[in-house]
């Protein structure tokens, strides 16, 4: 099922995620709610979402496989933490869906490895370079309560400068 993406502003953007438990993991609805959000993200287009984007604040984000690497399915991150491995940072332009028709950019590591958890609990770690590592970094911004707007440049509207 494809769920409503909230948008800002709204308080569940901003208020940073609760870590995902055993028992969450273990249980079915959670399953569904991950599914739902896949859903979500391919039916709005997206190249990622997180939970918080709709309305759940839990620390889960799913990046889509076509820009996940070498995955053959969307990548689901559960509690996700990353840290950089290269000192360069790159401006790319970004969007959100829970910041429609706003567009800025921003600077982002180039390289970063990510630790978190999978479906079934298990811990997991993936390098990310370029357009995976930027969408992963947005995406945990999202687990954190932080959009992409807080840290954009030349933000415009479309066409229009802001």
């Amino acid at each position: 099922m494809v769920l409503n993406i909230l948008t800002d502003p709204n308080p569940i953007l901003r208020t940073p995620g609760r870590e995902v438990t055993a028992a969450d993991l273990s249980d079915k609805n959670f399953k569904i709610f991950v599914n739902d959000l896949k859903e979500t993200m391919r039916g709005r287009d997206g190249v990622g979402i997180a939970a918080p984007q709709v309305g759940q604040s839990i620390k889960v984000c799913i990046i889509a496989k076509e820009y996940a690497g070498d995955n053959m399915d969307d990548l689901i991150l559960v509690n996700p933490v990353w840290e950089k491995k290269s000192i360069k940072r790159f401006w790319g332009e970004e969007g959100c869906l829970s910041v429609p028709e706003i567009f800025g950019k921003v600077k982002r590591y180039k390289k970063i490895s990510i630790s978190a958890m999978n479906l079934s609990g298990k811990p997991i770690k993936i390098e990310a370079e370029d357009f995976f590592a930027r969408i992963v970094q947005h995406e945990i911004d999202h687990l954190n309560g932080i959009l992409f707007i807080d840290k954009a440049k030349d933000l415009y509207r479309e066409d229009k400068k802001l």
